[in-house]
This record gives structure tokens, C-alpha cells and sequence, in this order.
């Protein structure tokens, strides 16, 4: 809006200044009477349609409004008011940058001004006025000079505050996407880790050729799963911008994930309710909350048993896993801090402590019909509610 003001009022000055100028010319001549008159008014008008190229030819419209000042007080012998045309274009040239340039014409049309002025005036009395001219133009130059150097300033600043921005911006994006691929990493690793720690320690503990081969088969798969996901989390990772790649985990691989966490002794069951489709982020985050959650149970919760719940919940997906073990509490660890990462990041909300009944529970609400948090909004800190060891 407002540059199309400015170009109104860029458009308006032209015809505003020739109508001054003649208009003066008409009052100082009384009248266009004689040839030389006559010329003068054909200079103002030519001077004056001039004016609008002086954006494109700051300089050439410069001198030719210098020259119609001349022009001006040759045939008639003083100045006049087409210097106002001269001034407008001494502006341009100002205002688009070319300093010395203006100085020139300046000290050329303070000379002009002089000798027309001087023409009907003898001794000092056309001093005035000349030095009244000059003075005008000096202003001009000088007030056009520091405004440009301030709109040149703040068109710096306003570069440097845009690259700044964008390095911060990078280096956001660079520092959330270093801490999803920690988070990916940790669930994935973390849960298939566990789960071969508990067999090792099974079969270590349990001198029974039986039980030491079923760990030891358990192991094989388990390290079997742990690989096919690093490769395909890896895969993400180098693959370029429009390459397809494997869809991630979700809730329809809940039986696999229960059947690796079973393997560590602890019974497991699922109570999941038809949610219908979910949006991919939001099938990854239930998924990759349970596979933690199930995680825990198998390291910290000396539990027997624990139970899966899926089920819809308003407008979202509730997801909750209780056991039946210890139940302590403790200060959260990784795991905990990125499952809740995880739902605040899709507008959300998870809980983890001690359940009513015993045991410990963790409760994630994830919306599924609203919309995720936009990329780089602030992620809440985590709820100072108890939680074990991640």
C-alpha cells in the first residue's frame, strides 16, 4: 500500500511543479508576449515532462534541467521559477545515490542563477538572492544525503537481522532434527537392547541347557528385528529428498513389539479398541511410546505382568501401559523426557508414575485431529510428575 502511495504521489509532483513554474513564468513576464517568452515557456514545459524519466536517468534529467535553468535566464535575463523544476530533479540525482554529480550541478546552477540575477543589477544587490539560492540547494543535497544514508542503514540492518534469522533458523532446524534422530535412536536401540540384556542375563543366570538355547534363540532374533530397524532408520537418514522410503512403525506392529518385550519373562497382553486410521506421526508416537514404555518394564519394574491399552479418547488416541511391579519413584530419565517430547510435539500429553493400583503407568494423550505443533514452536517442559529411569 504504501509504495502505490508513493508512486501517486511521484506521479502527482510533476504536473504539481510545472504548474508553479508556469504559473511564475507567467506573473514574472506578464504575459507570453515576445519570442523570447515564448521559448521560456516551451523550456518550462519541456523541462517539466522531463521530470518524469528522472527515476530511470537520474543524471541526464539533472542536466537537462540545468540546462533549461540557463536557457531560462538567457531569454530573459533573470531567473525564474523553473529552478523549482531543477531542484526536484538535483533530488533525484541525490536521493540515487550520485553525490558528486549533484555537487557539480549545483555549483553549475548557483553560477547560472548569479549571472541571470545579475543581469538588471548593478553592485551587490543580486548577492542576496544568489547566496540564498545557493543555500537552498545545500540543504537539499545535504538533507537528501543523510536520509539516504539512513534508509541505506536500515536497509543494512534489516539484511543482517534476515541473515541472522536464517542462520538461527538453521541452526534450529539442524539441533530438532539431530534431537529426532537421538530420540529414533534411543527407542530403537534402547528397547531391542534391553530385551537382549534380560535373555544374556537369563541364560547366564539359568544353567539349563533348555532355557540357555531359548535365550540364545531369543538373542538371534531379537538382534535379527534391532538391525532391519537401524537399517531402515538409517535409510531415512541418507536418503535423498524425493526418494521413497520404508513407512515407519506403527501400531500395527504392536504384536511383534509385545512379543519381543515377552521374551524377557514378563506377561504381556494388549486391550486395544478399533481406532480406524491414524496420521502417520500419530501411529509413530503411540507406537514408539508403548515400545519404551514396554522397554522400562523389562529394565527398572521387576514386574510379572503388564497391560497394553489402546483406545480412542475424545478427540485423540489414548495409550496406556501399566505393570504390576515396583512402582518407585525417581527423577525421569531419556526414555521418559522423549516420550513426552514425542506427545507435546503432536499437541498432546503424557503422564508417568506410580499407578492407583500399584505398579507404575504411563498415560499419553495424542491428539488426532488437531494439528501438530508448527516446526520450531517451544516444547513445554516435561511435568514434574514421578517417573523412572528412561
Amino acid at each position: 500500500m504504501s509504495s502505490w502511495r508513493d508512486r501517486v504521489a511521484a506521479t502527482a509532483l510533476v504536473p504539481a511543479v510545472g504548474l508553479v513554474a508556469l504559473v511564475g513564468l507567467l506573473v514574472q513576464a506578464d504575459g507570453v508576449d515576445t519570442a523570447a517568452e515564448s521559448v521560456a515557456l516551451l523550456v518550462v514545459l519541456l523541462s517539466t515532462a522531463a521530470l518524469y524519466a528522472r527515476r530511470r536517468y537520474p543524471v541526464a534529467v539533472g542536466v537537462a534541467a540545468l540546462a533549461a535553468v540557463s536557457a531560462y535566464g538567457v531569454l530573459l535575463h533573470r531567473p525564474g521559477p523553473v529552478m523549482l523544476v531543477f531542484v526536484v530533479a538535483l533530488y533525484t540525482v541525490v536521493d540515487e545515490g550520485h553525490l558528486a554529480v549533484a555537487v557539480g550541478l549545483g555549483v553549475a546552477s548557483v553560477v547560472s542563477f548569479a549571472v541571470a540575477d545579475g543581469y538588471d543589477r548593478t553592485g551587490a544587490g543580486g548577492n542576496g538572492a544568489t547566496l540564498l539560492h545557493a543555500g537552498w540547494l545545500v540543504a537539499v543535497i545535504v538533507g537528501v544525503t543523510r536520509n539516504r544514508r539512513a534508509y541505506l542503514a536500515e536497509v543494512r540492518a534489516r539484511v543482517l537481522a534476515a541473515e541472522q534469522g536464517r542462520d538461527e533458523e538453521a541452526r534450529r532446524r539442524a539441533t530438532e532434527e539431530r534431537l529426532r534422530i537421538a530420540r529414533e535412536l534411543h527407542d530403537l536401540l534402547g528397547h531391542h537392547l534391553s530385551s537382549i540384556n534380560v535373555q544374556a542375563s537369563a541364560a547366564l543366570h539359568r544353567p539349563d541347557p533348555e532355557r540357555s538355547a531359548a535365550a540364545l534363540a531369543a538373542i538371534k532374533q531379537t538382534s535379527r528385528e534391532t538391525l532391519r530397524e537401524l537399517r531402515e532408520t538409517l535409510g531415512i537418514l541418507r536418503r535423498d529428498g524425493d526418494a521413497p522410503t520404508a513407512p515407519a512403525p506403527g501400531l500395527d506392529r504392536l504384536g511383534e513389539l509385545v512379543e519381543t518385550a515377552g521374551r524377557g519373562g514378563v506377561r504381556i497382553r494388549t486391550e486395544v479398541a478399533a481406532t480406524g486410521p491414524l496420521p502417520a506421526e500419530v501411529d509413530l508416537a503411540a507406537y514408539r511410546i508403548v515400545q519404551e514404555a514396554l522397554t522400562n518394564v523389562s529394565r527398572h519394574a521387576a514386574a510379572t505382568s503388564a497391560v497394553v491399552r489402546v483406545r480412542p479418547d475424545r478427540d485423540g488416541l489414548l495409550v496406556e501401559v501399566a505393570d504390576d511391579g515396583a512402582g518407585t519413584s525417581c527423577p525421569p530419565g531419556n526414555g521418559i523426557l522423549g516420550m513426552g517430547e514425542r506427545a507435546r510435539a503432536l499437541g498432546g500429553s503424557l503422564s508417568a508414575g506410580p499407578g492407583p493400583d500399584g505398579g507404575f503407568l504411563v498415560r499419553a494423550h495424542l491428539p488426532v485431529r488437531s494439528d501438530p505443533l508448527p516446526a520450531g514452536a517451544a516444547v513445554p517442559a516435561p511435568r514434574p510428575e514421578p517417573g523412572v529411569a528412561g
